[in-house]
Parts: C-alpha cells; sequence; structure tokens
C-alpha cells in the first residue's frame, strides 16, 4: 500500500509503485516476457491513479525493465539495469518481494558505546532505531548508526529509504555492503506490538556499509522474525 499518507518525506507514490515491481521481477514473481495486467486493472489493485500507474511503469521502462507494445500491452524484460531504491535490503516475504516501509521509533546523537563494533572515524554517530514492514506484514526491528563525519541525521527529514536520505539530504551513496547473518534474541527496546517478544531468538543481520571511503561509514543491527521474511541474497 503506497505510504504517501503516512509519511511527508515518504518515497513518492509511482517510485514505490516501481519499487515493489522491481522486487517482483527480482524475487521471480514477474518473469521476461509477462504481460502486466491492463492498465486500469493495474491500478484498481493497487489503489492508484492510471496516470500514477503509468508514471511508475515509465520508470521501469527508463530501466529498460519494461516493453510497451502498442496495442498489445505492457511486457517484463529482466535484461534491465534493475537499479533500486531497495536494491540492497534482503529481506522478502515468504513469497517473495514485498515493498519495504519503515516505523521510526527514535533517533539519537550519541556516543558510540564500548560494545559497538570499530567503524567510521567519529567516537560519535547517529542511532536510528525503526520497526520494518513489507507490505503491511511487521517483518523486523533495526537499529542504524551512521558515524558523524557522515553528517547527523535528522528525523524530520527520513524517508522509508535512508541510502536515499544519505543521497539526497548528506551528499553520499552507499556503493557496498558486508552482512553476516545468524541468530540472535530481540533487544529490550522492541515494540510490543512486534512480533514476537523481547528476548526470543529471531533471524539476526549484521551489516557494514562503505561509501567512497576506506574505512565503513555505517553500521547496522536487525532482527527479523523468521516466520514472516526470508533473508535473500540472489547472485547473478
Amino acid at each position: 500500500m503506497p505510504a504517501s499518507n503516512r509519511n511527508p518525506n515518504a518515497l513518492p507514490v509511482y517510485i514505490q509503485i516501481a519499487e515493489l515491481l522491481i522486487r517482483d521481477i527480482e524475487a521471480g514473481r514477474l518473469i521476461d516476457g509477462e504481460r502486466l495486467p491492463p492498465e486500469r486493472e493495474m491500478a484498481a489493485e493497487l489503489n492508484v491513479s492510471v496516470g500514477t500507474l503509468r508514471k511508475s511503469l515509465a520508470e521501469l521502462e527508463k530501466k529498460g525493465m519494461l516493453e510497451r507494445v502498442q496495442g498489445s500491452g505492457n511486457y517484463i524484460r529482466e535484461t534491465g539495469t534493475q537499479n533500486s531504491v531497495y536494491a540492497m535490503f534482503r529481506l522478502e516475504l515468504p513469497e517473495g518481494g514485498g515493498l519495504p516501509r519503515a516505523d521510526i521509533l527514535s533517533v539519537d546523537h550519541l556516543k558510540k558505546p564500548i560494545d559497538l563494533p570499530k567503524f567510521g572515524a567519529s567516537d560519535a554517530g547517529s542511532r536510528v532505531r525503526r520497526m520494518r514492514y513489507l507490505n503491511e506484514t511487521i517483518i523486523a526491528v533495526e537499529e542504524i548508526w551512521l558515524d558523524e563525519s557522515a553528517g547527523l541525521v535528522d528525523q524530520s527529514l527520513l524517508s522509508d529509504s535512508l541510502y536515499r536520505y544519505y543521497q539526497r539530504q548528506l551528499g553520499f551513496w552507499i556503493a557496498r555492503a558486508e552482512d553476516r547473518v545468524s541468530v540472535r534474541p530481540l533487544p529490550d527496546w522492541t515494540p510490543p506490538d512486534f512480533t514476537k517478544p523481547a528476548g526470543q531468538a529471531v533471524g539476526y543481520i549484521e551489516r557494514f556499509s562503505w561509501s567512497a571511503n576506506a574505512e565503513p561509514v555505517e553500521f547496522s543491527k536487525t532482527w527479523f522474525d523468521p516466520d514472516r521474511a526470508n533473508y535473500v541474497q540472489r547472485l547473478k
């Protein structure tokens, strides 16, 4: 469901729809050569206007992921760039895909705790805690630390995509990341409306992320419910 009314800084609805379709293509829910439903039918299913849907499809066409055939319809092409706002978001619904979104729990500017792995050039940073969704399904809680040398995170400007915020507000882009996946108990700050209580063991991802510098600029911890989401890494 588009999130434009939920968060004033959310991605534009047409970008959200384009990202949802990209993730469905990557997950194999939409395959090369598949004809999409008629635009009016598709717009009604996604609860958007036909004009908004056409802007979304134009985004896919620019990426080489959609071919529009006059008088026939819109066809998926897997030969495109597939560069996505959520290209590094590895959690998917069990059936594949799902549009990521987030509820911000807190944003604080703090000295890094001693148990935080070493990263960045500063001894302080911005700590962002969020609850993550795929479509309307709660799947994870996460804690992200951005090194102070990269800039401070302003909660009032945050959207569902932190990486897009980094690019637009702080002037850098996450170029690569390293994930370590294991099992850990949920933290004591887990919201009461999460799917499992604090202390219960769930899937766990630690990530170091780099921009153009030699040192990682970001470190994050994600606890995910394995009954609701899978960690997926595709090699192409």
